[in-house]
């Protein structure tokens, strides 16, 4: 991975780049951000442009033969950590391969084929969609076997962590003191979406470097050069993206809407109507998926009633959706407005919050849709 591979982000870029020049890598940093900024393909290309043997001002040459193991993800001095769902099974001993080992192989294809890749999406691709990912104990042992061995080629070992936020209490903690005090020559980067989830101990460790969302124009641009898509559609899909290049490749490459599309106007024509078997039904379709998609279908949810209030409010400017999703939110924008608006919010949030915890779906969703019914109807 290179930098030049990654949309937008020059000045992130230029702060990495500068560290290495002037040799003052800091042992533990945070690149921190929203979904789809590239931070994960940051933390590579930082990565390979630490250890190449013939790095130019701004990038990494790719043609030694460091970069050439850093691009197949499989350079010796390269260690990931990512969140998978595995408990011990009986009879394993503890040499077995397990958490982020055990899937080496369908990481390295995933990121290969897609470094913007999502949470949700890396779950489906190792088949736990049911599941909460987390980060273990026995993982934080791994990590602390690994880190204590000598660099096999590069000067540098180089740890990333792929959403520290998914570290249970004691993994974190047992990472804490290595994380402070790591030996020589070796850099964490972690890569994290929800850095208030980090525990602050961890935190305060680490040097923050804040990913922002990419620019529309940056984002329309790569969609053209890298999918050869119409310039038109390229703007409309990177204005709808917000910021968010896996949104944007999934817009250019796909020409229906989002799969919760549907699943959200059943919810509110249901809530509408006060259709008490219609939402018992919505709720029992959804209890079925997965916690992560779950998750995804509140945040959809939350993003199109946000929409739907701008267009309430005229604000036609600043709306990010195109389509079914505008269609309907202009004839559905009336039921979201000033004396609901804070509360809807406050019950899709509080749902969330619940599925997090483990909380049981059923229940959880009723009890949403429930309040919905009141809400929606609260003009």
């Amino acid at each position: 991975m290179q930098f030049k591979d990654i949309v937008g982000q020059k000045e992130v870029k230029q702060k990495l780049i500068k560290s290495v020049k002037e040799s003052r890598i800091a042992h533990a940093q945070l690149l921190a951000g929203k979904e789809g900024t590239g931070k994960l393909a940051l933390a590579i290309a930082y990565a390979q442009y630490i250890s190449c043997q013939n790095r130019s001002e701004d990038d990494s040459c790719g043609e030694c033969p460091s970069c050439h193991k850093f691009q197949k993800l499989i350079h010796p001095d390269l260690h990931f950590v990512f969140p998978v769902n595995e408990t011990k099974k009986e009879g394993d001993d503890e040499t077995s391969r397990r958490g982020s080992d055990a899937h080496m192989q369908q990481w390295r294809e995933t990121i290969l084929e897609n470094p913007y890749v999502t949470e949700s999406q890396w779950y489906a691709a190792i088949g736990i969609e049911n599941k909460q990912g987390i980060i273990n104990t026995g993982e934080s042992s791994e990590v602390i076997k690994k880190i204590s061995l000598k660099s096999f080629e590069s000067e540098y070992k180089t740890m990333i962590i792929w959403l520290p936020e998914r570290l249970n209490i004691s993994a974190a903690n047992r990472l804490l003191k290595l994380i402070e005090e790591p030996p020589g020559k070796t850099v964490f980067i972690m890569v994290s979406e929800q850095p208030n989830r980090i525990i602050s101990t961890i935190l305060s460790r680490t040097q923050i470097i804040k990913v922002p969302p990419i620019s529309r124009e940056e984002i329309a641009v790569a969609l053209v050069d890298r999918y050869s898509i119409d310039p038109n559609k390229a703007h409309d899909d990177s204005r709808v993206a917000n910021g968010n290049f896996n949104k944007a490749m999934a817009l250019a490459l796909l020409e229906e809407t989002s799969p919760y599309f549907e699943l959200f106007v059943e919810l509110m024509r249901a809530s509408f109507s006060n259709n008490i078997l219609a939402l018992l039904e919505w709720t029992s379709k959804v209890s079925r998926l997965g916690r992560e998609k779950q998750k995804e279908l509140i945040s959809y949810s939350l993003a199109i009633i946000r929409e739907s209030f701008m267009l309430n409010l005229g604000l036609e400017d600043i709306v990010y959706i195109t389509g079914d999703e505008k269609k309907f939110s202009q004839n559905f924008s009336p039921f979201i407005n000033s004396n609901n608006i804070l509360q809807v919010y406050n019950t899709f949030n509080l749902a969330t919050e619940h599925i997090s915890r483990n909380g049981n779906s059923q229940i959880i969703f009723t009890d949403m849709t429930m309040k919905l019914v009141k809400l929606i109807n609260k003009l």
